[in-house]
């Protein structure tokens, strides 16, 4: 079995590649059963969260990824999320690779959103506006620009100094990138605007998005989060990842139970646009918005290209 850290499953999953995996895999499909959810007590505090997230191939590979969260590590100094994937053959069940959870599941966010632009965004898109400045958010304009021709990135966080810090880090990559100060100006002038926060109230107005802009929510896996108000919804084409996002997003339940949209309203998902089953945007002037909220298939499809791309 084979070991790849955090650097080395970054090398193996460069975006140009990850991208048509997820494409790929989406269309072909795979089995994804339900995550299993474990608290486990802990004697010295608050319980451990862990989140078992399988997937496989008939005959082909099977993978698991375990997510845990101990919201007291904070106070000992340790990060709160600890991430790995485990990847076997699906037939024989040997172990083939055990790779960094966390980077892992960073970059697939990351290329899921720029797969849905592929059909979602207008052609001409060039500004893309970044709201968050963690892991996920850092990550976007390098896949953004493998579907279209960014010209320009702006990047707004509550906090205005990690904003700063990462233009500068962008344009050191040579990336056009500034910071905003003004989110609802720079949300008006940007074509993508995509959001990677752990918000639990709306950003973003419906209000401030131009006519033919694409709406990218990442952020809001839960419940309790929620990154948009309901006007970013009302008369804009809607998709999501998988159809697990109507019931797990803050985002979607919010507006699906005060009738701003109801589930008829969905014009597909990853899968369904992948297949060629629906079509994506229709027309320059359309309004996009594509909500994600992760899963297993997009795990199993880059820790698969992790193996493919070291020779496995």
């Amino acid at each position: 079995m084979r070991f790849f850290d955090a650097e080395a499953t970054r090398a193996a999953l460069p975006f140009e590649r990850l991208i048509p995996a997820l494409r790929a895999l989406f269309a072909t499909g795979c089995e994804v059963p339900a995550r299993q959810v474990l608290e486990i007590a802990s004697p010295a505090g608050a319980p451990m969260t862990s989140l078992i997230m399988p997937a496989w191939v008939a005959g082909g590979h099977y993978g698991v990824k375990i997510v845990n969260v101990a919201p007291a590590n904070a106070a000992r100094g340790l990060p709160g999320l600890h991430a790995s994937y485990t990847l076997f053959d699906a037939t024989t069940g040997a172990p083939l690779a055990l790779i960094d959870g966390a980077e892992l599941t960073a970059r697939r966010t990351a290329a899921a959103s720029a797969l849905a632009a592929q059909w979602l965004a207008r052609a001409d898109a060039r500004h893309l506006l970044v709201v968050g400045a963690g892991r996920v958010a850092r990550l976007l304009p390098g896949a953004y620009r493998c579907v279209r021709a960014i010209e320009r990135v702006t990047v707004w966080a509550r906090s205005a100094g990690k904003a700063q810090a990462l233009a500068r880090d962008w344009r050191a990559a040579g990336i056009a990138a500034e910071a905003a100060h003004d989110l609802a100006r720079a949300v008006a002038a940007a074509d993508i605007v995509s959001c990677a926060t752990l918000a639990t109230e709306p950003l973003i107005h419906g209000r401030w998005l131009a006519p033919g802009s694409h709406l990218d929510l990442i952020g809001s896996f839960t419940p309790a989060m929620r990154e948009a108000d309901d006007e970013a919804f009302r008369g804009a084409a809607l998709y999501v990842d998988t159809d697990e996002a109507l019931a797990k997003s803050g985002d979607l339940l919010g507006p699906l139970a005060r009738g701003v949209i109801a589930a008829a309203d969905l014009r597909g998902t990853l899968a369904t646009l992948a297949r060629g089953e629906v079509q994506g945007r229709r027309g320059v002037q359309e309004r996009t918005v594509f909500k994600s909220v992760g899963s297993a298939l997009e795990d199993l499809a880059a820790a698969m290209l992790v193996v493919q791309e070291s020779g496995g």
